[in-house]
């Protein structure tokens, strides 16, 4: 029984989190989390932004758009969901 436990902690911190803001909340139950990166150019050591989208798992929808959250990956719950909000 410990070992399973040990397992879930284990797993659950080896997940990926992502801090990002809310840029729709039109879904039901889902928000799209818009991460933003700065990126360096390899030649010309420029820098650049690098923005991402992530559908996330918003189970009680409190997130509204402009909220910053932090989300967390988690096993797939649709085609595009594989992301569940931790905290908005």
């Amino acid at each position: 029984m410990t070992k399973e436990i040990k397992k879930e902690e284990a797993s659950a911190s080896t997940r990926k989190k992502m801090t990002g803001t809310v840029v729709s909340d039109k879904m039901d139950k889902t928000v799209v989390v818009e991460i933003v990166t700065m990126k360096t150019h390899p030649i010309y050591k420029k820098k650049f932004k690098v923005s991402k989208r992530f559908k996330a798992h918003d189970e009680d929808n409190k997130c509204k758009i402009g909220d910053k959250v932090t989300i967390r990956e988690c096993k797939p719950m649709s085609r595009d969901k594989r992301w569940e909000v931790l905290s908005a």
